[in-house]
């Protein structure tokens, strides 16, 4: 017997509140009024490899970024990797093409940004901007922090071209990290054994941004946008030095850094454009797990705390929420870390979740506001169970491994549920991804 048996007076009620989705351009009309003069927007996502999630998101930032003004798209993604990116949607890096732009994602797992959505999504950007003043260009940012070896190199290169001193200085002090090179968290291993990098990147990132004045006076604009990545860099392997030295110790510690690391990222870059360019208004691709509240879950009494809160908290009347469910279908997702992309089937949602609540209003796709107070909402208020598809999915362990309990009112200022989803076609298509999806009867148990 399910803890939160549905009650179909609830369904009756969400079903009056939801805003059916039919793939017309006035599908969020409403979803923007609401979302009003809010800032920061984060669209989350219940898997990392849905395609609806990836279009649709895509759907309302292309509203945001015309209507709106949105001025930047931060993702979950390696600041020095989305980068590149960035330049070529800006139209001054070297890239020919929107494929070619995403080659420095080379790190598990491909499929999350070597997508054909992402891939659709940079292509409209790139021609969105050609028809923008330079200063006005909408930029594609990361704001993860896993690239330990790929931002420090780039600090590095960025030095050689402004400073050969202070390059060679730095090139002496991240030297620290090149007996780890094949695996960072063989450096966090080394770290929670006392042999630490910390000093070393520490006045790594204080030199540089002492230095700060000197290295942006080259030639204006550009000047300070190197600098800028240059400096992010620099604070990404800070970040990432404490990040794997705090990941053998347990708890929240790690989560909550990687998450700190993140907002922090966001509040930097609206900084910058905020100094350079017309405004800064940010649109954040993420996990729903890192931009639904954490204050709204069960992770809080774990002292977890995520992306969403934290803006939240600094932001309060300009951050708005958005999550997104299914019910079933097919996920791109591995079956461990570091493992083949796999199509694997969805199983249909657990009686206490939010989604097999959603799947009883019986509308293929919709979303659902949240903070209106009305009858739908009070009677979502009750904790539920809520999934969460990372880049790894064990449906035959699912209720442990991907359900957590969530009051979804709280978490989010809206919700996109989309009853049936398919997985999102990686632009490398192992035979592991065209053969993958298994029978209708996978797995049969829990």
């Amino acid at each position: 017997m399910p803890r939160n048996p549905i009650d179909p007076q609830l369904v009756s009620a969400i079903r009056e509140s939801a805003r059916p989705l039919a793939g017309s351009g006035r599908d969020y009309d409403a979803l923007l009024e609401r979302i009003g003069d809010s800032r920061f927007v984060l669209l989350g996502e219940a898997s990392h490899g849905t395609h609806e999630f990836y279009r649709e998101r895509a759907r309302i930032t292309q509203r945001l970024i015309r209507e709106k003004g949105f001025t930047a798209v931060a993702v979950e993604a390696d600041w020095p990797d989305a980068y590149r990116v960035n330049r070529y949607v800006k139209g001054f890096g070297p890239d020919h093409d929107a494929i070619e732009s995403l080659d420095d994602f080379q790190r598990f797992p491909l499929w999350m940004w070597r997508n054909a959505d992402v891939l659709n999504f940079i292509g409209w950007l790139r021609e969105h901007n050609e028809h923008l003043p330079r200063d006005e260009r909408i930029g594609f940012y990361g704001v993860d922090l896993y690239s330990l070896y790929a931002s420090l190199d780039a600090v590095i290169r960025y030095l050689e071209g402004v400073d050969k001193a202070l390059a060679a200085e730095a090139r002496r002090r991240y030297a620290c990290f090149d007996h780890f090179r094949e695996d960072p968290q063989d450096y966090g291993h080394a770290a929670w054994r006392g042999d630490s990098c910390e000093q070393e990147v520490v006045h790594q990132l204080q030199e540089i941004r002492k230095r700060a004045g000197e290295l942006k006076q080259k030639d204006g604009r550009a000047a300070a946008e190197d600098y800028f990545y240059a400096e992010q860099n620099a604070r990404l392997v800070e970040s990432a030095e404490r990040y794997y030295r705090t990941m053998f110790e347990g708890g929240a510690s790690s989560w909550n850094l990687r998450d700190r690391h993140m907002s922090e990222t966001i509040d930097q870059l609206a900084g910058f454009l905020e100094r350079h360019g017309p405004g800064a208004k940010i649109v954040v691709w993420e996990h729903n797990s890192h931009l639904g509240d954490a204050r709204a879950t069960e992770r809080v009494d774990e002292g977890e705390l995520n992306v969403g809160q934290l803006l939240r908290e600094r932001h309060p009347e300009e951050t708005f929420l958005v999550g997104f469910t299914t019910n079933s279908g097919t996920v791109t997702a591995a079956s461990w870390w570091g493992g083949n992309a796999e199509r694997k089937r969805v199983r249909p949602a657990l009686p206490d979740s939010y989604e097999a609540l959603f799947h009883e209003v019986g509308l293929p796709r919709f979303w659902l506001p949240l903070g209106d107070g009305g009858e739908a909402v009070s009677g979502l208020d009750e904790a539920r169970l809520e999934r969460a598809i990372g880049v790894i999915y064990r449906p035959e362990t699912e209720r442990m491994s991907h359900y957590f309990h969530a009051r979804l009112p709280r978490q989010f200022d809206a919700v996109l549920h989309f009853d049936e989803t398919r997985a999102v076609e990686p632009l490398e298509r192992t035979p592991h991804w065209t053969t993958g999806e298994p029978p209708e009867t996978y797995p049969s148990g829990l």
